[in-house]
């Protein structure tokens, strides 16, 4: 038996807009995603997360999903735009409401709520001001985490202030394939340099106000590799390093921006971020642990015709893929553990979403035996036990997703979940996944497929 420590935390992990529906409910606010789903042509096959699981008429039932599976702990996100519909003033008691009760669902059930302040939903109203490539938005987004904090002391004592805010910066500004459909390299940039500086913001009020618990930040982080044994693909490999992996990491850890893509940047002409004084120490505020989404190897090539990174990735590298396309590179999260300890020694960290999109079909008898996802995951905490014995404070791990739910700009066409939702009925039914991962928690380890 591969035993992992004890207190080892395991969890499924969901985002607000992909899960609870209720869209135009209880005078919940328009986000930047309610707006962007409804734009003919930006969602496969049409989909929104208008409905979504309808997780905000099932806080109940999705609590006693969690501790039906065991786990320690549940990782969701609020929504800002349903507690604070303009983004600023007005609270809204009744999606408050919806948050209180989960919560209060998941510590009866005795599972340990880890939240997130914001998972890529921003109010529509502060997008129709700048989005986040208006400085004041960090300003608005530490008064969101006030309210929360004040909220759900003494209830809540894991929070992470941002996900994936590569993601949000380049996905959503610069190729424009997310909300808010932005295509400009240098907003997307400024987006980053304003989610960094709310991050920072958010982490000394956190301390300021004495809060129990800690807190911290969830990056997408995974190794570059270059696809070819050619010079320049194996350039075009540190700067995608830089450009998704470093941009983030440097400035949480070390207060600075790299200096090779900051001088890379500046030489094709990029109008770089207002930096002003003070931002980087605010951004570098120390963290209690580091997140990380991991998925796979990226392999990478380098390509002069995409201006400014100059290279595309997303290329599966010869390995069989998941039905996202994703190409299946378990040694990648042992490797990013390795590099990550070594390079920027995190007090602690969370494996806080690592999972696989296959076409889940119930048989006859309505049981759904997704031994695909098994191997996935299986595969890939044999390589998180390895970091472990070789001393990387890995002390969680979070799997991507506790149901199948709304996958962004892909729609419902990708299913992530332990549990299978019905479109038509929203019925839950656990997977073989789902009793397969609940040993692992009841063993706090693996020993084998049979586990």
């Amino acid at each position: 038996m591969k035993k992992f420590s004890e207190g080892f935390v395991w969890g499924t992990s969901t985002a607000a807009y992909q899960i609870e529906g209720g869209c135009r409910e209880d005078k919940k606010g328009e986000s930047i995603w309610d707006r962007f789903t409804h734009i003919p042509g930006n969602i496969k096959n049409g989909d929104t997360g208008d409905e979504a699981c309808d997780s905000y008429h099932r806080p109940k039932e999705d609590a006693q999903l969690s501790s039906d599976l065991g786990a320690g702990g549940y990782r969701f996100s609020i929504s800002w735009s349903r507690v604070m519909p303009d983004g600023y003033g007005e609270i809204n008691e009744a999606g408050m409401r919806y948050y209180e009760i989960l919560i209060d669902e998941l510590l009866k059930q005795g599972v340990e709520p880890y939240v997130t302040l914001y998972h890529w939903d921003l109010p529509q109203k502060l997008q129709d001001e700048g989005g986040w490539a208006n400085r004041k938005t960090a300003e608005y987004f530490r008064d969101f985490a006030e309210v929360m904090f004040q909220r759900f002391k003494g209830k809540v004592i894991h929070w992470t202030t941002l996900n994936e805010p590569w993601v949000v910066s380049f996905v959503g500004n610069y190729t424009g394939d997310m909300a808010p459909g932005i295509r400009d390299f240098s907003t997307a940039l400024s987006v980053a340099h304003t989610l960094l500086l709310g991050h920072g913001m958010v982490v000394r009020l956190f301390r300021e106000m004495k809060l129990e618990g800690e807190i911290g930040i969830t990056l997408n982080l995974s190794p570059k590799a270059p696809l070819t044994e050619k010079a320049e693909d194996a350039e075009a490999a540190i700067r995608c390093d830089g450009y998704m992996n470093r941009w983030f990491l440097e400035p949480v850890f070390n207060g600075k921006y790299p200096k090779d893509m900051l001088a890379w940047y500046t030489k094709k002409g990029v109008i770089m971020p207002d930096i002003q004084k003070g931002d980087m120490v605010k951004i570098g505020e120390p963290v209690d642990f580091l997140g990380i989404n991991y998925y796979n190897i990226d392999y990478t090539v380098n390509d002069s015709s995409i201006w400014p990174i100059e290279l595309k990735t997303g290329l599966s590298g010869g390995y069989p893929v998941t039905y996202y396309n994703m190409p299946i590179t378990p040694v990648g999260i042992y490797a990013l553990l390795m590099r990550i300890n070594q390079d920027y020694s995190p007090a602690k960290i969370y494996i806080s979403e690592n999972g696989a999109s296959f076409q889940d079909i119930p048989d006859v008898n309505g049981e759904i035996f997704d031994e695909y996802r098994i191997d996935y995951i299986y595969r890939h905490l044999n390589q998180c036990w390895r970091a472990v014995q070789d001393s990387v404070p890995l002390r969680g791990y979070f799997v991507w997703s506790l149901m199948d739910n709304f996958e962004w700009n892909t729609g419902y066409a990708n299913q992530f979940g332990l549990v299978y939702v019905n479109r038509k009925t929203l019925k839950r039914t656990k997977k073989k996944s789902f009793e397969w991962y609940r040993n692992v928690i009841q063993n706090n380890g693996i020993d084998g497929r049979g586990n």
